[in-house]
């Protein structure tokens, strides 16, 4: 089964390509007067921090016993959770934008 290994391998690429994202926005210089650009920076910063919750939830899954059902269906609600949250994030972006531009054309 080649599925999981290139699947793994993915998740792990896009885990370390979101914590190299929330640094590059933590250290990047930014006017904090600009309101519209400080929503975006702040919703980026939540996406990016929600799927690395996501990706070491379904790590930790993964390396923990089946005994463990309770610790298991938590890491489950986590990942989705976190999955739902990083999707809304995503969304909510191109949606304040429109909503910005909608704002400076009337």
């Amino acid at each position: 089964m080649a599925h999981p290994v290139w699947h793994e391998h993915l998740q792990l690429l896009s885990y370390f390509a979101s914590v190299l994202g929330l640094y590059i926005l933590v250290n990047s210089k930014q006017d904090e007067s600009d309101d519209p650009d400080n929503t975006n920076h702040v919703l980026f910063s939540m996406t990016f921090a929600y799927w690395i919750v996501h990706c070491m939830a379904i790590a930790a899954q993964k390396s923990i016993s089946p005994d463990w059902e309770i610790a298991a269906l938590s890491l489950k609600f986590t990942a989705v959770f976190s999955f739902l949250l990083t999707f809304s994030c995503a969304l909510s972006l191109p949606l304040h934008r429109i909503s910005v531009r909608a704002k400076q054309t009337e």
